[in-house]
């Protein structure tokens, strides 16, 4: 999913600015979620913090933007220089913004520490969501790796001859839900890079693609200790080996779990 917008960059980048000139911007949103078969939003896994028209932000960092599709926002930033940072996890004040009235912050977390997140609407000039219908779903099957529709001999070929590929893991956030609360139903969309097939074992197994997880709601957004963000390798028997960092502290953790995969191949 892409995302376009357009900005003026005097009510966007530079406040102090005497330039109104229009920005137009195409965002790539490789993180997809679809919530209760019923809501989408898109994550930006890759992007680092740009100080436009020149380089790059004040801090090394990310920049997990996320867009809904009613255009609620969000951003996370963990950062990424080792600076010590004093604040505990919660709820911050919520910023004005005076220089820039398009900007509404609806809620802020984590302020002072060294995973600051928050929720806003920013008013484009407007929103362009655009999708490639080029997506053929050829494996779908549980957690167990019991095969619900379609081949893995399939999928495989289809690798074989040059085709991208892509995994929906159905429930990957899970286990960010509060104990009291139910999970709510969600498919995280995810690219994949580099894949492997045993041919003897008929097993397939991939390299994913940078993934931000948060807990799932509508809209989506963040929140304290509700999101993290790693890497995952899934199987085509169910098994997700997942390398997963916490955003506080930066610090890796190791595990595997089991979810019920769809396998998709560009056309």
């Amino acid at each position: 999913m892409r995302v376009g917008t357009a900005f003026r960059h005097n009510e966007h980048i530079d406040p102090s600015s005497v330039s109104d000139e229009l920005i137009r911007e195409v965002m790539d949103f490789r993180i997809t979620y679809l919530i209760e078969d019923r809501w989408v939003a898109g994550i930006e896994n890759l992007r680092m913090p740009v100080a436009l028209p020149d380089g790059f932000g004040p801090r090394e960092s990310m920049s997990f933007f996320l867009y809904n599709q009613d255009g609620h926002q969000a951003i996370a930033r963990p950062f990424l220089d080792e600076r010590k940072a004093d604040g505990q996890p919660g709820p911050s004040p919520i910023n004005d913004w005076p220089d820039m009235p398009k900007y509404h912050e609806l809620v802020n977390f984590d302020a002072d520490t060294n995973a600051p997140s928050s929720s806003f609407i920013y008013d484009f000039e407007y929103f362009h969501f655009m999708v490639r219908p080029i997506w053929r779903e050829v494996l779908s099957h549980d957690a167990d790796g019991t095969v619900i529709c379609g081949d893995v001999n399939q999928l495989a070929d289809s690798l074989a001859g040059g085709a991208e590929v892509k995994v929906s893991i159905r429930g990957l956030c899970d286990d960010l839900t509060a104990d009291e609360d139910p999970p709510i139903d969600h498919e995280v969309f995810i690219h994949l890079g580099a894949c492997y097939y045993y041919t003897e074992q008929r097993l397939l197994m991939a390299a994913a693609n940078p993934v931000v997880r948060t807990r799932p709601s509508i809209p989506l957004g963040y929140g304290s200790r509700v999101w993290d963000f790693g890497w995952l390798m899934p199987r085509t028997d169910g098994q997700v080996a997942r390398w997963l960092c916490d955003p506080y502290t930066l610090k890796f953790r190791r595990d595997t779990k089991r979810y019920a995969i769809r396998w998709f191949v560009s056309e």
